[in-house]
């Protein structure tokens, strides 16, 4: 089953991954919990490239929910392309999700999967509304 992205997404971000040795599985291909580590690398790739680093004394974003689609086997050695979309700012919130495939083999998605961020107070552990820099650049 595919995820439903939708039609409003916007491209944010895009990044090579290597495969590690170390990324495998007994079965010879990539575990599923590495998906969510690269999952997780385009988002805080992303979020460093616009400036956004959490300060625990301050403000930033935090992952409520995560999930990932399995298509196909990711498979050692090799280079996996990740793009990352926004969209669905809320007052809180946004959605991302990323599709990732293989760079030998363009345009087949191995795998799909996002997160909803939720933007935070660390200090008062409460939610906070969007920033408006970041609603703009996801909206």
């Amino acid at each position: 089953m595919k995820i439903q992205i939708p039609a409003a997404k916007k491209l944010v971000f895009e990044m090579t991954v290597p495969m590690r040795w170390g990324d495998m599985d007994a079965m010879n291909h990539v575990n599923n919990t590495i998906y969510f580590r690269y999952l997780e690398t385009v988002r805080i790739e992303w979020f460093r490239t616009i400036g956004c680093v959490p300060d625990p004394r301050g403000e930033g974003p935090v992952i409520v929910n995560a999930f990932c689609n399995f298509y196909r086997q990711l498979e050692y050695p090799g280079d996996v392309r990740l793009k990352m979309y926004a969209s669905d700012p809320g007052r809180t919130t946004f959605e991302s999700w990323a599709t990732m495939e293989r760079t030998d083999t363009p345009g087949v998605i191995y795998a799909e999967g996002g997160a909803t961020t939720i933007w935070v107070d660390f200090p008062a552990q409460k939610s906070r509304p969007l920033p408006q820099w970041l609603r703009d650049l996801v909206s």
